[in-house]
């Protein structure tokens, strides 16, 4: 039991085996945050949004901790983070099997320690979910598999703001070359934006989505 809290948008339209979309918000947020998004979204899709299990209080989760000291400066917990990627996989296929998903048709979308786990648990459980949609993240080799699958099929959408002051654009524009190193599809594109989605971005990857289906 993967034992994440989560909120549901069933369908629009009455579909047997629904395509799955499922959300990761970032790091302080819940949620509630990234299921704004669902009613402008494809009406065949189920959309599930999950909340990270740390409390952070004041209603804000995380999926690991970042820590701060004076010595080694800003880490993640990678421990935590590994284990919040076994927690989204288990629950994936708790959501796959309640639903009656199409499982041959899993979206995972996740923005900045969303976007991170998103990449990541697409290298650790290859195949599981068919396409990524990461916003404002980047790929965190500290958090790959010792070796990457060759099975892999998935395709990713990746996106960045220039300005963003959180998890800076050089960081994400390393993404592509990784990926096409792997021999995998992945749609990058940038925006005028801060850390957040600019209304083109949101159009940009749900056209992107419903190109995958």
């Amino acid at each position: 039991m993967s034992n994440l809290q989560y909120i549901v948008r069933a369908p629009k339209k009455n579909i047997e085996n629904p395509p799955l979309l499922v959300l990761l918000h970032g790091y302080g947020s819940n949620k509630e945050d990234l299921f704004s998004f669902s009613e402008e979204l494809l009406e065949e899709l189920l959309i599930v949004s999950a909340e990270a299990p740390l409390s952070m209080g004041f209603g804000g989760y995380a999926w690991y901790s970042i820590n701060f000291d004076d010595i080694n400066g800003k880490f993640s917990d990678l421990k935590e983070a590994k284990q919040s990627i076994d927690k989204i996989a288990t629950f994936i296929d708790e959501i796959k099997q309640k639903y009656n998903t199409n499982s041959e048709k899993t979206f995972l979308l996740g923005f900045s320690q969303g976007a991170i786990l998103s990449y990541s648990l697409s290298f650790f459980y290859p195949n599981k979910v068919q396409h990524i949609i990461a916003l404002s993240g980047y790929i965190n080799k500290e958090l790959l598999p010792d070796k990457i699958s060759e099975t892999i099929k998935t395709t990713y959408y990746s996106s960045h703001g220039i300005v963003d002051q959180v998890l800076p654009i050089e960081w994400a524009r390393n993404t592509k070359p990784f990926l096409d190193k792997q021999g995998l599809k992945c749609n990058y594109s940038e925006y005028n934006v801060g850390h957040g989605v600019a209304p083109q971005n949101f159009y940009s990857f749900k056209k992107w989505i419903e190109e995958q289906l």
